[in-house]
C-alpha cells in the first residue's frame, strides 16, 4: 500500500440545527458523544455560521464557495436554476479532476447548474467504497433525522409520545412561549439528536473497521440554523449559528494551526467550506470563489484569530418573501431589514406545520404573549444591533441607544460596502432578474453594479429621518428607472404615516405606473396607511403578471396587508392565473392563493 500524500475526506452533515441543541454548546443541549468524542480529539469551532438559513441557498454557498446573492443562488427555491460563474466549477469537481474519488449520500439541493463532473457517485447509496485501491476520497453523508419535518407531528402524536429528554430539563427561549407544546417540541429535538449522534457513531464505526480513520479529516457539521420556529429561514444567531467539529489524526496534525482538543473563536463560514477542502487536498483555489480556507496549507493561528466577522443573508423562502442581511462582528451583530413591514411571522405553508407555530400565532391572536414574545408578528426596524454577550437571542435593539451609536455606523457601513461590492442581486425583483440576468448573473451584476449602488443609497433612505430623506425619496418616485421607484415606494413603507405627503402620488402610481412591481408597492404603501385602496387595483394588477415569480411577490404583499390589516378583505378567483402555477399540490401560487381566500 502507498504512502497517502493527501489526507480523505468527511463531511457528517446534519439538517436544521443551529447549536443551541447541542450540550457541546449549551449547557442545556443534547449530550452526542461520538461527536464529543470527535471534539477530543479535534477542535470545536465556536463561531461557525452558515451564511443563509434555509438548505438550497446555504447549500448552493457551499459548492460554490460564492456569496449566493451575488451569484443569484439566493431564493429558496429556485425558480429556474442559475449557472456557475464563468470559470467557476462546483468545488468536488476540482477534486476529482486532482485524483479524488468523490461521493454524496444524498442531499444536493443546489439553486446552481450542476455538471455531470461533480460526483462520482450522488445518491442513496453513494459510498466512498467503490473507489480505486490507494484513492483518495471525500464524501458527505448528510442525516435527515433533526431536518424541520421531524418536527411537524400532530397534537395527538405529540400527547401520546414520551420524549427521553425531561421537559423540565429545557430552556425555552424567551421569545417563545412557554407552554406545554414548546417544551415538548424543545425536549423531543434534543431527542433527534441523540438519535443522529448514534447514526452518525456507526458510519464512524465504519470508518474504524475499514482502517481509515488515521487517514482521514473528519468535519460535522449543521447544514444551518433550526429549527424551532424564528430560526430556519430567518437570519438570527438561531437560523445562523451552526455546531462545527473537525477531527484530525495524528498523521495529519501539521494541517491544523490549533491545539487537538481545543476550541476556537475563529469566524468561519460556509463560503469557506469549499477553499478549505480544497486546501486541505493540495488543490488551487479558484479566485472566483469569495471564501478563504481556514485548514491547511499556510493557515496560521494568529491569521485565524484576526477573523472575527460574518455576513448573512435571508430572501424568499417557498412562497414567503423578505429581503434582510446580517453582519456580526464579534458579539455584536447588525441586522438591515430592508422591507421592515414585513412580519417575522408572515404566513408560509411548510413553516406553519408545525404544531409550534400555530400555537404562537394563536396565543398572540388571543393577547396571551408578552412585549418579547409578540415581536415575531410586528413590525420590525429597518435596522437592529445586538450585544450577544448580553443578549444572546436578539431581543433587546440597541439601534436607537446613542451608547452604541459608533458600533451601530460602523457595521451599518461594513454592510453597506458588502452589498455594494459584490453586488448583492436582490434589490432587483426575483422576477427582473430571472428575465434579464439570469443567464449570466454574475457579468449581470458587474454590468448593473452602479445602478444596484444607487438603489442601495435609495433603500438606505429608511435609515435617516423622514425630513432629511423627504427630496431623495421625491426624486426616487419622480425617476425614469422604475427599480428606483419601485425602492422609493418600499422607503415611504418604511417610514408610514410620516410619509403621508407622498400619499397622494402613491395613489397617482397605483394606477398609472407602467411597471406592475411599482404599482403593487405604491398600492401596499397605502393599504398599509389605511388609505382606502380600491381592492380591485390588486386584481387588475395580478391580471398583467407575465411570470410566475412576478405574481408571487405580489400576493406577497397581498398576504401581508391580510396578516396586519384584519379588515382587508380580497376574494382572489384562480381564473386570473396561469393554470399552470396552481395545477400541483405544492405551487407556490396555490398556496398564497389559498392563505389569502381562507383567511377572509
Amino acid at each position: 500500500m502507498q504512502e497517502q500524500k493527501t489526507p480523505n475526506i468527511v463531511w457528517l452533515v446534519s439538517e436544521d440545527n443551529s447549536n443551541h441543541f447541542l450540550k457541546l454548546y449549551e449547557e442545556n443541549g443534547a449530550s452526542m458523544p461520538n461527536i464529543e468524542t470527535l471534539a477530543k480529539k479535534g477542535i470545536v469551532f465556536n463561531n461557525a455560521f452558515s451564511n443563509a438559513p434555509v438548505c438550497s441557498v446555504a447549500r448552493s454557498t457551499i459548492i460554490s464557495g460564492c456569496y449566493a446573492p451575488r451569484v443569484g443562488a439566493q431564493y429558496h427555491r429556485r425558480m429556474e436554476l442559475a449557472p456557475m460563474p464563468d470559470g467557476l466549477k462546483m468545488f468536488p469537481q476540482y477534486l476529482r479532476e486532482a485524483g479524488y474519488y468523490t461521493t454524496n449520500n444524498s442531499k444536493e439541493d443546489y439553486n446552481l447548474i450542476k455538471s455531470d463532473q461533480v460526483w462520482d457517485e450522488s445518491s442513496d447509496k453513494a459510498t466512498y467504497k467503490n473507489r480505486k485501491a490507494d484513492q483518495p476520497f471525500f464524501h458527505v453523508q448528510n442525516y435527515g433525522t433533526t431536518h424541520e419535518g421531524q418536527l411537524h407531528f400532530t397534537k395527538a402524536q405529540m400527547d401520546s409520545t414520551t420524549t427521553k429528554t425531561h421537559l423540565d430539563d429545557v430552556a425555552v427561549f424567551p421569545y417563545h412561549p412557554d407552554t406545554p407544546t414548546y417544551r415538548f417540541t424543545n425536549a423531543y429535538y434534543r431527542d433527534l439528536h441523540q438519535k443522529v449522534d448514534t447514526e452518525i457513531g456507526d458510519f464512524i464505526n465504519q470508518l474504524e473497521e475499514d482502517g481509515l480513520m488515521e487517514n482521514t479529516i473528519i468535519f460535522y457539521y449543521g447544514d444551518h440554523g433550526g429549527v424551532l420556529p424564528r430560526s430556519k429561514g430567518y437570519i438570527y444567531e438561531s437560523g445562523l449559528n451552526v455546531p462545527m467539529v473537525v477531527y484530525v489524526p495524528e498523521k495529519w496534525k501539521h494541517l491544523m494551526p490549533m491545539q487537538v482538543g481545543s476550541r476556537s473563536d475563529a469566524f468561519v463560514q460556509f463560503i469557506d467550506l469549499a477553499p478549505t477542502v480544497l486546501n486541505l487536498a493540495h488543490v488551487p483555489i479558484p479566485k472566483q470563489m469569495d471564501g478563504k480556507p481556514f485548514l491547511g496549507r499556510d493557515i496560521t493561528l494568529e491569521g485565524l484569530q484576526q477573523r472575527n466577522t460574518a455576513f448573512g443573508y435571508a430572501d424568499r423562502f417557498d412562497e414567503k418573501y423578505d429581503m434582510v442581511r446580517s453582519l456580526r462582528q464579534e458579539n455584536f451583530k447588525y441586522l438591515r431589514n430592508y422591507q421592515p413591514f414585513n412580519i417575522d411571522a408572515l404566513f408560509n405553508f411548510y413553516r406553519y406545520k408545525m404544531l409550534a407555530y400555530r400555537e404562537w400565532e394563536d396565543l398572540y391572536k388571543t393577547g396571551k404573549l408578552n412585549s418579547v414574545q409578540r415581536q415575531f408578528f410586528e413590525a420590525r426596524s429597518p435596522e437592529a444591533l445586538f450585544d450577544l454577550e448580553e443578549d444572546p437571542h436578539e431581543i433587546n435593539n440597541l439601534a436607537n441607544d446613542p451608547f452604541y451609536k459608533t458600533v451601530l455606523l460602523d457595521l451599518r457601513s461594513k454592510l453597506q460596502h458588502q452589498v455594494k461590492s459584490m453586488p448583492d442581486l436582490s434589490f432587483y425583483p426575483e422576477s427582473y432578474f430571472l428575465e434579464n440576468g439570469l443567464s449570466n448573473p454574475v457579468k449581470f451584476g458587474q454590468d448593473k453594479k452602479t445602478n444596484i449602488s444607487e438603489l442601495i443609497d435609495i433603500a438606505d433612505l429608511s435609515l435617516s429621518t423622514f425630513s432629511k430623506s423627504n427630496k431623495s425619496i421625491d426624486n426616487a418616485l419622480k425617476s425614469s428607472d422604475p427599480w428606483k421607484r419601485y425602492w422609493g415606494l418600499i422607503v415611504c413603507s418604511s417610514f408610514g404615516k410620516d410619509a403621508s405627503s407622498f400619499f397622494e402620488r402613491a395613489k397617482e402610481m397605483a394606477l398609472k405606473d407602467k411597471e406592475n412591481l411599482v404599482r403593487t408597492r405604491a398600492v401596499e404603501f397605502l393599504a398599509l396607511n389605511d388609505q382606502g385602496v380600491a381592492k380591485d387595483l390588486f386584481l387588475d394588477i395580478l391580471q398583467n403578471v407575465t411570470s410566475e415569480s412576478e405574481a408571487n411577490l405580489i400576493l406577497n404583499s397581498i398576504a401581508l396587508l391580510k396578516s396586519v390589516k384584519p379588515n382587508f378583505e380580497l376574494e382572489l378567483p384562480k381564473s386570473i392565473f396561469n393554470p399552470e402555477w396552481i395545477n400541483e399540490e405544492g405551487d407556490l401560487i396555490k398556496r398564497r392563493i389559498e392563505f389569502i381566500n381562507e383567511n377572509q
